[in-house]
């Protein structure tokens, strides 16, 4: 045995004598790279060390809140990451206030509790007045906060009196935001729209890309890269895609205006208080957190729900670019207030929506990644196994394989039906196992579609939820 296998084949060792968590050891994101953390540096005002701790501390906390969601179900109260970098978790029972070493606080209403409080105000939105610039889910609070201008307090209660609302569970914020859409009609990088308008690509999917909708209506026509608008939605949402011409070429990457790329692993939703960065045509790179998600904002065209709100900076040209938490995709650039001199509050189109909306597959790792499987009929290798629930086990047989060239890792999940099993594709590190990519959905069946480089990889299936056989279908490069 070679001295690169024989940690391997220790590490492998400890996890099966439960001595090691699959994960132990990671220091960091996988993917993280000098660009974020100097862009988290600068932006958040933390040090390497800091910066660093923090994008792992983000990932993890991402994976606690969607277990927790999950398994609370209905008696969830939000998740969101302080100013320290902690995770709370709100719940709506003190005998759910046990979460394991987790911070949890009791609150009068559930998420979906406020997320029905926000519904109301939206489908009353004909009545908003324009001094009422938006309204949100604020976790932390436990209220939706509807935002108004100076002086205009009353309109904007009347707004959520005629919504019909309980009142207890508004808290109203006084601000001066003016939020228009990010598009600046001139010439420059990027892509262009028609005869002059200019906005930012989002994330490339399986045939383009994704956007933002106020950039462009169906069937108008992009250059540089040359394409086509093939679904549009403003108002009331804020997305688009953008099928390219042929000679195009979709990649999984992120320009970080630095002279680099960011390379996209995946679209898993971060927490309220997460660190993300954002990039776009006219200001390039910036980060900051994020403040609430399920936002309404109201621009002078019409009201848009269900965007992520941040303190990221943003301008004119901004449009559609991508917003990331470490290397996974959040969403696209809708609009928002303020500017990169003197900061603002800009807010994002959720990824995942657009995704699920037109059916589209995120590339991801930089390739140009073919769509993923339906099922496992087509794949180079079929492992099956069972399952208890809770159980896990790594394939391919309890053990791990070599990659000799860079190329799509692709894995297909078929669990039993009613059960939630997820995947994970894991790579060596050198002295732990890393997460590069996964499917964690509340499904039974799940994929995942990761270009990597050469080196060394397994694939762990977990049964989250509910027991019994499953097939899993692999193909390496």
């Amino acid at each position: 045995m070679s001295a690169l296998l024989r940690p391997l084949a220790l590490a492998a060792a400890l996890v099966a004598a439960g001595l090691l968590h699959p994960t132990a050891a990671q220091a960091a994101p996988a993917g993280q790279d000098a660009e974020i953390l100097a862009a988290i540096q600068r932006d958040l005002g933390l040090d390497a060390d800091r910066a660093r701790a923090r994008l792992a501390a983000d990932e993890r906390s991402a994976d606690t809140a969607r277990s927790l969601r999950k398994r609370l179900d209905g008696t969830f109260g939000g998740a969101w990451i302080d100013s320290s970098g902690t995770l709370t978790v709100g719940v709506t029972r003190a005998a759910d206030a046990n979460q394991g070493g987790v911070r949890t606080t009791v609150v009068q209403r559930s998420e979906s509790d406020l997320d029905a409080v926000k519904s109301a105000l939206d489908a009353n939105v004909a009545k908003a007045p324009k001094s009422v610039p938006g309204w949100y889910v604020d976790l932390p609070t436990n209220t939706v906060v509807v935002k108004s201008q100076p002086g205009r307090l009353a309109a904007a209660r009347a707004f959520v009196a005629s919504s019909g609302v309980s009142a207890s569970a508004v808290r109203y914020a006084t601000t001066t935001e003016a939020p228009r859409p990010l598009v600046d009609v001139i010439g420059g990088n990027a892509y262009m729209i028609g005869s002059g308008t200019r906005c930012s690509v989002g994330f490339s999917v399986n045939g383009g890309f994704v956007t933002a909708g106020h950039c462009g209506s169906t069937g108008a026509t992009t250059s540089n890269p040359s394409g086509t608008f093939r679904g549009s939605s403003f108002p009331g949402n804020d997305y688009a895609w953008v099928q390219v011409a042929a000679g195009n070429t979709p990649r999984g990457l992120v320009n970080n205006y630095s002279g680099g790329t960011v390379s996209v692993a995946g679209s898993q939703d971060a927490p309220v208080g997460a660190a993300v960065c954002r990039s776009g045509s006219t200001t390039g790179w910036h980060c900051g957190t994020i403040q609430a998600r399920n936002s309404s904002v109201s621009y002078p065209q019409g009201t848009v729900t269900g965007l992520i709100q941040t303190t990221v900076c943003a301008e004119p040209g901004d449009s559609g670019g991508s917003l990331l938490a470490g290397t996974q995709a959040q969403g696209v650039t809708s609009g928002g207030s303020g500017n990169c001199s003197s900061g603002g509050t800009t807010y994002f189109q959720p990824v995942n929506e657009i995704l699920q909306t037109y059916g589209l597959t995120l590339v991801t790792g930089g390739g140009g990644n073919p769509d993923p499987p339906t099922g496992c009929q087509s794949s180079e290798t079929t492992y099956r196994g069972s399952l208890a629930a809770g159980g896990q086990a790594y394939q391919p047989n309890n053990s791990y394989y070599q990659s000799t060239v860079s190329g799509a890792h692709v894995g297909c999940l078929v669990g039993p039906s009613g059960a939630d099993f997820d995947l994970y594709l894991e790579k060596w590190s050198g002295s732990a196992w890393s997460v590069v990519a996964k499917g964690d959905s509340p499904a039974a069946n799940e994929t995942v579609n990761y270009n990597g480089t050469a080196g060394y990889y397994r694939y762990r299936v977990h049964a989250y939820s509910g027991s019994g056989s499953y097939t899993l279908g692999v193909t390496n490069p």
